[in-house]
């Protein structure tokens, strides 16, 4: 028993095959650690691959978007719609943009201006669901007539009615009677872009290319209770998502209807002011009517 004993203490030797076996547990510890390290130090570095293809695809991507941005610029430049000098500075590529949307509120003759500049270069209008649009301002403003549609009451259709005229005409100027969805003005903003036609909206519509509208005005020529209208004044202001602030410009609104640059105006001729006359009393050598009358009442009595 002795032996036994001696023999399972852990304080005797230990014999050869059992520490060929520590070794061989210590071997496959080492090993398991040395896998373990590996296995992160590859992991570590396909992390680190994929964060650099991560960076060389978004690099592609930016440089893409860039040239497509360019090309847009490019093709908006070279197919622009003329219009006003003064209302094309405030637009994006320098006039109307063929596919874009523009939102137009303030005045119906800027309106009548941004059309003036494609109908007298040749293009088909048409005006739907205004009533209130006149032939003949319009003529004066520069609109060809013989290339103007009109449609004042399109009823609940007005939709479907600016959408088949895109399909005909450059120009299509509506004003909604419902409140567009997203899907609906892209649908209909990828019909424009087909045709290469302008929609100018007189009211709310979602992601336009430029807002127009006219921030204040301010009529000449009429004194404190006489004079006659000469001239109004807007100052037109434009607003897009191609730029961050927002874009302002002076216009002189002339008594033909036109519009020109804001320039010193010749001044009106100064009303003759008008005296009040008491009864009797004479101006000049001739009496004053009151006193007339009254002789004149004076024989016939």
């Amino acid at each position: 028993m002795t032996l036994l004993a001696e023999y399972y203490s852990p304080a005797s030797p230990a014999e050869p095959w059992e520490s060929a076996a520590a070794e061989r547990r210590a071997g496959a510890d080492e090993s398991w650690d040395g896998a373990r390290a590996g296995s992160s130090e590859r992991a570590g570095q396909d992390d680190r691959a994929a964060v650099e293809r991560a960076r060389a695809d978004l690099d592609r991507l930016l440089s893409l978007r860039s040239k497509l941005g360019e090309l847009e610029r490019t093709r908006v430049d070279d197919g622009a719609l003329p219009t006003h000098p003064a209302l094309g500075a405030l637009l994006p590529g320098g006039g109307l943009q063929p596919g874009g949307v523009y939102s137009v509120g303030g005045s119906t003759s800027i309106l009548m201006a941004l059309l003036a500049g494609p109908s007298a270069d040749g293009a088909w209008c048409a005006v739907v669901g205004m009533p209130g649009f006149g032939a003949e301002a319009a003529a004066l403003s520069g609109v060809d007539l013989d290339r103007l549609v009109l449609v004042p009451y399109p009823g609940d259709r007005w939709f479907s009615v600016t959408a088949a005229l895109a399909d005909a005409v450059s120009v299509v100027v509506t004003t909604p009677r419902t409140m567009v969805g997203d899907a609906e003005a892209a649908r209909l903003a990828a019909r424009l872009r087909q045709r290469g036609a302008v929609l100018l909206v007189c009211g709310r519509w979602p992601r336009v290319d430029a807002t127009v509208g006219v921030a204040s005005s301010a009529w000449s020529g009429v004194g404190e209770g006489h004079g006659y209208l000469a001239a109004r004044e807007l100052t037109v202001t434009a607003e897009s998502r191609s730029w961050g602030r927002e874009r302002r410009a002076t216009l002189l609104l002339t008594p033909d209807g036109r519009l020109q640059d804001a320039a010193p105006a010749t001044k009106a001729p100064r009303p003759i002011p008008l005296h009040a006359v008491r009864a009797g009393q004479s101006q000049g050598s001739r009496p004053a009517l009151a006193s007339d009358v009254s002789q004149r009442l004076r024989a016939v009595g």
